[in-house]
This record gives C-alpha cells, structure tokens and sequence, in this order.
C-alpha cells in the first residue's frame, strides 16, 4: 500500500463500490416503489369493482369478484362485522377484521344504522361531523383516495403477502361497508430479489475490472515519473548537472513536473558553476596579496634593510578587505535577511562622505534639507554598498564626484555620478558580475578585485531594491540605486 499505483486503485475502487452500492439501493427503491404502486392499482381496481356492486344493491351472495385467487376479498360493516369474503379465503391479516367468515344475519338490506338521519343520501347530516363526511352517499363509491395495507391472506391453503385497498361504499338502505381488496406482493418481492442478486453477483466482478483497469493505467501514467526518478538517481550519482531528465511529449502534470525539474537543474548547475568560478577567482585574487607579502617578508628575513614596510601594509590590507568582501558574498549567497531596523538614507550618505576625508576629489552631496528618506534594511550593509559605489566613482572620475539623494516614487533613489569615461552600454550588465574589472590594463592596486560593485547590487536585491548604471549629465557613469520605502 506504500505503492501510488496501489493507493489509487483502492481508491478508485472504493469510490466505485460506494457509488455502485448507492446506485444500486436508489434502483431498489425505486423497482419497490413501483411495483407497490401497481400492486395499490390493482387492490384498488377490485375493490371499486367490488364496492360498486354493492353500493347498486347487489345481495352480497350474489358478489362474485374478478380472479379472487389473486385479489382476496373481505368486506365490513360499520360495526366492524364480515358480511362478505371472496371464495376460499381462509385467513387474512391487515384489514379491518381477521374474520373471514360472514355474519348470517348481514344482509344486504340491513336496517341503515340509527345515527344516518341523512334522507336524500348525501352522507353529510347528523351530529357526527367526521364520520358523516367520510362517508358516500346512498348507492355511492367513495372518491376520496383508499386507504392502503400490508398484511397476508391464506387462500385455498396458500399463504402470501398482499397489498390491501379500503374502500367504502353505501348501499340504497343506508348501510356503508368497507370493501378490502388486496394484490399479491410475490411479484414484487420476486422482482426485488432478482435485481438485488444480479447486483450482489455483478458488484465484485465490476470492482476487480475497476481495479485492474486503475492500476494498469497508473502505471502507464507512473512510467515517466519512473524514468525520472532514475534519471536524477544517476545525476545524484554521477554528479554531472550537465544531465536533464527525459520530458515526456504529454502536456499533463508529469510533463510539467519534468520540465520544472530541468529548469531547477539548470539553475543548480548554474549555481555550482558559479561558485566553481567563485572559488577559483577568489584564490587567483588571494594568491597576489598573498605572494608578495611572502616576498616582502623573505627578503626582510634575508636583508632586513630592503623591508618595504608601506608595501607590505598595503598587501596586508589589501588581503584583509578582499576577506572582507569574501566574507560578505559569501553570507549573501547563504541567504542571510537584512536588518528590519530603519535607516535614514539621508543622513547615511551625509555620514559616509564625511569620513572620507583621504579621497583624492572632494564629494558634493545634493539632498533636499529636512527631507527624510527612511528605508528598512542594515545600515551595515546599506553604508557598504555606498561606499563600494563612491570608491568607483573615486577610481574613475576625473575631476568630479556627485551624490543625490531623492524620493522616486514609492522609494528612494540614491545617485552616484562621475565624469570619468563612463560604461560602455554593452557592458553594463557585465561590470556587476563578480571579478570583473573592464580596464584590463589597470593594476591590481588600482582597480581592486571587481567585487564592489558585484557586492552592491546583491545587497540591493537583498533588500528589494535596484542597481543599474546609466550615462551621467557630467559624462560619465551615473550608478543609480533604488530602495522601497517602508510599507
């Protein structure tokens, strides 16, 4: 039962037999109902038939009911006496009396009983309300809707279920009986017990075809779920993200399923590539600092009078904010949240500039006063990613670098602009990619690792926010960062 293809079976099958056995008993119903409701047709056509005689006067011995062996009869008086049973009726239950032998005083010209004051026939006078209403008129048949039974009769020594129908009826002397005419139920019953037995032997044969046809088609629709299966079990062994899973020609759920894989697979491979590159640029940039600080430091060992001290402090830092950086990125891709402190954008630029002092061209800042430009976010972060921009700008400007700080629409939008050479159009998606410096000529010194910008932009998409790079008004680069405001 751990199998799909096993779970979906039974459940189709359960599912089945619940709505074949549900089916089946409405069927019952309604074949019952039916046949019921011939069986009150006919009890009730002979008992018209009988009563009709009666209410012409006919003598009761004189009665002779259609096909009595199918349609017993008993008939009463008011005072509950049988005055008339069909030919060979020995017993009979679920009529008004269980007698079925006839009163000899009965007879068809009784004295009408003392509370029927009513002459002219019309069964609606004397003081007994009800029971004058109920009652039809001299030599009448009640038209109102018989009253209907359960009950057995024994005729000629066979007993059987019947369906009986009262009906009433006044002869001319005033005298009303109740005329009992029942229909046998073997025919229904018979009917009932055929239907219900044919389904009792076609429910499980019909639950094993439901069975059999289910799990063959869940495992022709489970085929391409297996061979995805041992597609990624060869991946996961083989390590090879190259590989991609087979796409079925479907354009179903699994279909779907194997083309989402291959996309995630894409994306991993795309991943594990990136931080292949990642680990080898990282040490191809160590490897420098590293190297010529071991230099240094050897040839101070061997002549301590050729130590270059500044150089060595400078590969020192150098070495330090690399790590730094390193460090940083490597955070970013495991995921880490920024802050959900809030941060004045403003004031933050403001604070950064000011503690650039050593920068070789003085830094304009252009914010409106007493603006306030609140974002959410790591002021560590956020101060970083504008310093990484104005350090940019520094190392290529000429004479000029300028940052605005301004609202923009549901943000706010910081701009760093220079009046260097600006960035090529066809490289301004490329220069924020990690390591990548698109002066080759520039020493290592000068233009850093080409990590600064890569760090900005994932610390603005880590915070909901845009880094893009445009041509600046002074002519050169104008790097544009955009920051939602706190909701």
């Amino acid at each position: 039962m751990r199998s799909v293809r096993a779970r979906a079976a039974l459940g189709a099958t359960l599912v089945v037999a619940v709505a074949l056995i549900g089916a089946g008993l409405a069927v019952l119903l309604v074949l019952r109902a039916n046949l019921i409701g011939q069986a009150d047709l006919q009890a009730e056509v002979a008992a018209r038939e009988v009563a009709g005689a009666l209410a012409t006067g006919t003598p009761y011995a004189d009665v002779e009911p259609d096909d009595e062996e199918d349609h017993p009869v008993q008939v009463i008086d008011e005072e509950d006496r049988v005055v008339l049973v069909s030919k060979d009726l020995r017993a009979v239950t679920g009529t008004g009396a269980t007698g079925v032998t006839p009163v000899p005083s009965a007879s068809a010209g009784a004295t009408p009983a003392p509370d029927d004051d009513n002459d002219d026939g019309d069964g609606d006078g004397g003081d007994d309300g009800d029971d004058d209403r109920s009652r039809p008129g001299r030599g009448e048949v009640s038209s109102d809707d018989p009253g209907f039974s359960d009950g057995t009769a024994t005729v000629d020594r066979t007993t059987a279920d019947y369906r009986f129908a009262a009906v009433e009826a006044t002869t001319p002397d005033g005298v009303t009986l109740t005329v009992y005419a029942g229909a046998p139920l073997a025919a229904e019953q018979e009917a009932v017990d055929t239907v219900r037995g044919a389904m009792l032997t076609g429910l499980p044969v019909l639950l094993v075809v439901v069975a059999g046809v289910t799990w063959l088609v869940t495992r022709r629709a489970l085929r391409p779920v297996e061979g995805i299966r041992r597609e990624m079990a060869a991946i996961t062994a083989s390590e090879d993200l190259a590989r991609r899973v087979p796409e079925p020609d479907s354009r179903d759920e699994i279909a779907a399923l194997a083309r989402t894989t291959n996309e995630t697979l894409t994306v991993l491979e795309a991943s594990v590539e990136r931080q292949r590159r990642f680990v080898a640029d990282a040490s191809h940039e160590l490897r420098s600092p590293i190297a010529s600080l071991r230099t240094q430091l050897e040839v101070a060992e061997a002549h301590p009078e050729l130590l270059d001290l500044p150089g060595a402090v400078a590969d020192t830092v150098r070495l330090q904010v690399l790590a730094a950086d390193l460090l940083l990125l490597a955070r970013l891709d495991a995921g880490e949240k920024p802050g959900g402190g809030t941060v004045e954008l403003g004031a933050l630029v403001r604070e950064e500039v000011s503690q650039r002092t050593g920068d070789r061209i003085a830094v304009a800042v252009e914010t409106r006063e007493g603006g306030v430009f609140e974002v959410t976010g790591s002021r560590g972060q956020l101060s970083r990613v504008i310093g990484n921009l104005l350090d940019n700008a520094q190392r290529h400007a000429e004479g000029r670098v300028a940052v605005s700080v301004a609202a923009d629409g549901r943000g706010v939008r910081v701009e760093v602009r220079d009046d260097g050479a600006g960035v090529p159009e066809d490289e301004r998606e490329r220069i924020f990619e990690r390591f990548v410096r698109l002066d080759d000529a520039r020493s290592r010194d000068d233009g850093g690792a080409g990590l600064g910008l890569a760090i900005a932009r994932d610390v603005a998409a880590r915070h909901g926010g845009t880094l893009t790079v445009h041509r600046a008004a002074e002519g050169g680069a104008a790097f544009r960062l955009w920051l939602p405001r706190p909701a």
